[in-house]
């Protein structure tokens, strides 16, 4: 895209030579993620035009540097949120590289080269294997595209505050985040529980191994009923209620980035001693535990495979919530 109001076309971009730490992958599906539509429709405000989105890539590598140990040719691969970070700071050195204050992001932003960095819809792509994930082969790609944003962002915080057996976990918000958190929570041991506003996505919940489905019409019947609860609400809303929903010690993951700040009542949080906290992608080490993890248990992306001519309309669907549950570009519809 050449503006916030342009269309997709097709253009001739380059990448740099492989280096002796290097990987080039022919790219074969990217996902669609709602923040390309952030990006691509500068939203965020800081849009580096022209913007090749894309940071869900999965792909096969046709080629390795020199110093290469970790991959070969053949691999498949995946690239997420981040192709590079400042790899010496306290962050880096534990492998939680998107916390980086110096993370290079996989497309519209500045590398250490001083160019913008252009993502994943596209053919081909160089990456520092430090950066590149291995898919396990059981995994389709095209589902796994997904997992390279989606999977990790919902893998971090369901292990980091303990999801598990004797857990009882609510996933709000059952999306193109939710209906892999949800996957990734039941695979886990917890007791998971969908919260939606309506119940047109009971079955599906269900179908990927929700034990509870509840509509967040009346929150007050489940007051203390959860230990963590992850939410993947991009839009403003009652907070203070959600958070009523913890029980002792509960902790209430935000992932969402609405528009409007959102505003609690603060014994809210007084109450039951609860914790209200953010979680970002994640770093690579626990990217490719995730992704070995998916593979272990069958969890995949659920997709709706797109060609390039259809990325507009697809924007348009995605910005109204039209999608069951992840877009997927076809790379081989470039042209």
């Amino acid at each position: 895209m050449t503006s916030r109001t342009a269309s997709f076309s097709t253009v001739t971009i380059e990448r740099r030579d492989v280096g002796p730490t290097d990987v080039l992958l022919d790219i074969v599906y990217a996902g669609v993620c709602h923040t390309d539509v952030h990006h691509a429709r500068a939203e965020f405000g800081h849009t580096h035009y022209p913007i090749v989105p894309g940071h869900e890539i999965a792909g096969i590598i046709r080629e390795v540097g020199s110093d290469v140990t970790r991959l070969e040719v053949g691999d498949h691969v995946g690239i997420g949120c981040l192709v590079d970070s400042c790899r010496e700071c306290t962050m880096c050195l534990a492998g939680q590289e998107s916390y980086c204050r110096g993370k290079v992001l996989t497309y519209n932003a500045i590398g250490h080269d001083g160019q913008v960095t252009l993502g994943g819809y596209s053919e081909r792509v160089v990456a520092d294997e430090r950066f590149v994930a291995r898919i396990p082969d059981v995994l389709p790609l095209e589902s796994a595209a997904p997992l390279l944003c989606a999977g990790i962002t919902m893998y971090q915080p369901l292990r980091h505050w303990g999801a598990g057996p004797g857990k009882r976990v609510g996933i709000l918000g059952f999306g193109g985040l939710g209906h892999i958190g949800v996957q990734i929570s039941h695979a886990l041991g917890a007791h998971t529980t969908v919260l939606e506003l309506n119940d047109d996505r009971r079955a599906d919940a269900e179908r990927f191994g929700a034990d509870d489905y509840r509509t967040t019409g009346d929150l007050t019947v489940l007051r203390d009923s959860f230990d963590l609860i992850v939410s993947t609400v991009p839009s403003a809303y009652n907070l203070s209620d959600h958070l009523e929903l913890l029980d002792f010690d509960g902790t209430f993951v935000n992932l969402g980035v609405p528009s409007e700040p959102l505003q609690i009542e603060p014994y809210a949080l007084h109450t039951n001693r609860r914790k209200l906290v953010g979680s970002m992608s994640g770093g690579m080490p626990e990217t490719q535990e995730m992704l070995d993890f998916c593979g272990e248990h069958g969890i995949k992306a659920e997709v709706e495979i797109i060609a390039a001519g259809e990325l507009d309309a697809a924007y348009d669907r995605l910005s109204k919530g039209d999608v069951r549950y992840r877009f997927v570009l076809d790379t081989a519809t470039i042209a």
